[in-house]
């Protein structure tokens, strides 16, 4: 699919890729949210949240099921040359871009509340970091992973060249 405007993605019934632009809204929404929270919690009196390791290890198997259903439908569609039904094709195009707009916002999130902890004297500050970093990161192979399965799902018109 062409990129340039007035291309095929700007003709009625045409899908545009997700923007660069708002997944960096939504991982900079994230990232000041989670940046936010020690600091607003603290602040009312509450105990910031501990990041356990289920967190990270539940979004690094989310990522692992979105490249996997990305591989399974890029070989379906670009190596076998198979159309995928309609209602399938339309369901993986919005799971990759929900994954990919709330995997920014979750990895931001967690980017963000690790920044918050560095140079924080307390006991669980360091475990705080380190988890909430990988969290942060599995949350950015979600990102990665949603824009995979976006991009499996492109399909060549009849209309355009080979």
């Amino acid at each position: 699919m062409s990129d340039a405007p007035g291309g095929p993605e700007d003709r009625p019934g045409r899908l545009r890729p997700t923007s660069a632009g708002a997944i960096t809204a939504w991982g900079v929404a994230g990232l000041v949210g989670g940046w936010l929270l020690r600091t607003l919690v603290v602040r009312w009196g509450g105990t910031p949240p501990i990041v356990t390791w289920a967190q990270p290890l539940a979004l690094v198997l989310v990522a692992t099921i979105l490249g996997a259903t990305a591989y399974l439908t890029w070989r379906t569609v670009h190596v076998h040359h198979q159309r995928l039904e309609p209602h399938r094709a339309v369901n993986r195009l919005v799971l990759a871009r929900a994954c990919a707009l709330v995997g920014a916002l979750v990895a931001g999130g967690y980017l963000g509340y690790a920044v918050s902890w560095v140079g924080v004297g307390t006991e669980l500050a360091d475990q705080r970091v380190v988890r909430s970093a990988v969290a942060g990161v599995a949350g950015i192979a979600i990102v990665v992973t949603a824009l995979l399965l976006e991009r499996a799902c492109r399909v060549r018109s009849d209309d355009e060249e080979p």
